[in-house]
Order: C-alpha cells, then structure tokens, then sequence
C-alpha cells in the first residue's frame, strides 16, 4: 500500500518547502549555537546587555506573531473548505500583523542599546534574519491571498509557520536566559 495524499504517514504539504524549512532552521540552529557559545566567554557582558532589550516589547511581539501564525492556521482551514472570501481575509491580517511585528521590532532597534559589541552583533544579526523573514512570510501571505488555492496557501502557511516557530525560540534564548 502506498502513502497517498491523505495518508497520515506522508508529509503535509510539498516536499521542497519542507527542504527550504529544514535548510533555516539549520542555520538559525547554526546562529543560535553560535550566540550560545560566545555567551559562555563572557556571560556578566551578555546579561548587561541583555538588560538593555525591551522585554515586554518582545513579549508583546511573541504574541502578535502567534496570533498571526493562529490566522494563517485559519485561513488554510477556509482555504480546504473552498471559502475564498474567509481565507484571504485570515491572510491579509495574518500578514497584517506580521508588519504590526516589524514595526515593533524596528520601535526596538531604535532604542536598543550597544553594550556588549558580541551581544549585540549576535542580537542585530539573528533578529535581523529573522525580521527578513518576517518581510519574506508577509509576501508570501500576501500573494496567496490573491486567489487562496488550498495547496499555496498550505505552502504559505507552513513557511509562516517556521517564521514563528523561530521567533519562540529567539525570544526566550536572547530576552531571557541567563
């Protein structure tokens, strides 16, 4: 017996937007490790920096991108049930939020602080890749709103999805270990 589309064993969605997720999280993997590892040298230098991050704008950005991610879910959910007008409404205010999370990140670089030059190379480089992503998922949300076909919006929500899984891996790693 083969495994079909609807067989539990298969992988949702098509196999090379699984490659492009697998490959990021391997070099946000590679850059966390990276923050991690110089961290160990100079840990009194990284937790004063540390201190000098908004820690309730990044949690109020967790919960934005969350709540976007939980929109994109709703929107593939309107998609399979053919219901255009729902979906590309779900996706444009997942995108929505999505800017909403750029420009609260960008709030956050204008008064981020410059302590610890590692730190905030680490700080600026994985947020900055990050927020490219952000740009990268608005645009993909953005274009499968345009005629919301089940397996592009499948595409475009996995991709979103990574972009969130990211951020709540961030989040607590650069805001709040110590």
């Amino acid at each position: 017996m083969s495994a079909g589309a609807g067989d539990p064993r298969r992988l949702p969605g098509d196999l090379m937007i699984w490659v492009l997720i697998l490959s990021e999280l391997a070099v946000f993997a590679a850059g966390l490790l990276a923050f991690l590892a110089v961290r160990l040298t100079d840990p009194a230098g990284f937790a004063a920096a540390q201190d000098q991050l908004h820690r309730l704008s990044a949690g109020i950005n967790t919960v934005v991108l969350v709540t976007s991610g939980l929109l994109a879910a709703l929107a593939l959910r309107r998609a399979r049930a053919g219901q255009v007008a729902g979906c590309r409404a779900m996706l444009l205010a997942a995108a929505g939020f999505g800017v909403l999370f750029l420009i609260l990140k960008g709030i956050e670089y204008a008064h981020a602080g410059t302590g610890s030059e590692a730190f905030f190379t680490f700080y600026y480089l994985l947020t900055g890749f990050h927020a490219v992503h952000v740009i990268a998922g608005v645009v993909i949300l953005g274009l499968c709103a345009i005629a919301c076909r089940a397996d592009h919006v499948q595409a475009g929500t996995q991709f979103w999805h990574m972009v969130d899984l990211v951020w709540v891996i961030l989040f607590p790693v650069i805001y709040l270990l110590r």
